[in-house]
């Protein structure tokens, strides 16, 4: 069974469908998901498949990202350092998947920023090991100089956060009541080592946005009840997908109160591809 390679790249539009449409074309196939935030106007395109084939994809979203965006005329809920925001790299083995040798999605993470700050002229800030991404969020241009690329942003695009990490599930949850102090709170109560978390208004709502980091540790169920015993949830919000493992460990009644469905999981968006067991 070959490896495979997962790109998860963070794009600052989401308001306009047919620039987001024409950036996710250019990786063809690579395409597993893409997911759009109008509120936080930012879309995330899920890649996946073989390493050399997911590595080609994302430079060309890359290319047309920053072909397309211009940071200057961005507003939006989520933080972001540039048009192309995070691009975090996953190496993926397994059928179910599961996390594959680290040194592959390191190596994915290094060519890409090399490429990038050559060819792009966009500066790219690390993390992995090394930092984590809400680092780069606090210390970029300040304590934090980029590791590739020019030492100053791109006009337009800014710069981009490039990672290497493990498999994650970014997980919504809308409150019944728009309390931005209450969701605060409760992204204060549910973040830890496993779960990143923030408490943001979106629109006339509110929500508790969280990275899951150890999913087959904290997984969206436990967030959920987590903030649904202290607060009404109006509902939940998967991003992107969510491997099959994390799913199996969940009651299958509970999927859809949860925003989950098995043809949402990594698994079984490679099949459609063809990439069955990694095949």
């Amino acid at each position: 069974m070959r490896p495979l390679l997962e790109c998860v790249v963070n794009v600052s539009e989401g308001r306009r469908a047919e620039v987001v449409a024409a950036i996710a074309a250019e990786a063809g196939p690579i395409v597993l998901d893409v997911h759009l935030d109008q509120h936080h106007n930012r879309a995330v395109l899920t890649l996946a498949g073989a390493l050399g084939a997911v590595a080609e994809a994302a430079r060309q979203v890359a290319a047309a990202t920053v072909a397309r965006l211009d940071l200057a005329s961005h507003e939006g809920v989520h933080p972001r350092i540039g048009v192309l925001d995070v691009v975090p790299w996953v190496s993926l083995c397994g059928w179910p998947v599961t996390a594959g040798p680290p040194q592959v999605s390191v190596d994915a993470r290094n060519d890409f920023a090399r490429w990038a700050g050559d060819v792009l002229e966009l500066p790219c800030f690390l993390y992995g090991s090394e930092r984590s991404l809400p680092d780069i969020r606090r210390d970029a241009w300040t304590s934090l100089v980029p590791e590739t690329g020019p030492p100053f942003p791109h006009p337009t695009a800014g710069a981009a956060a490039v990672g290497a990490r493990p498999v994650l599930v970014a997980y919504n949850l809308w409150l019944a009541e728009p309390d931005l102090v209450l969701a605060r709170r409760l992204a204060a109560g549910v973040r830890g080592p496993a779960v990143r978390a923030l408490g943001l208004r979106v629109g006339d709502a509110v929500q508790v946005s969280c990275n899951l980091i150890d999913p087959e540790v904290v997984g969206p169920a436990a967030v959920f009840d987590a903030v649904a015993a202290r607060s009404g949830v109006d509902r939940a919000e998967l991003v992107g997908l969510v491997p099959a493992r994390v799913l199996d460990a969940i009651a299958e009644h509970r999927w859809r109160e949860l925003d989950l469905d098995r043809s949402r999981t990594i698994e079984a968006r490679l099949e459609q591809t063809g990439l069955d067991g990694g095949s």
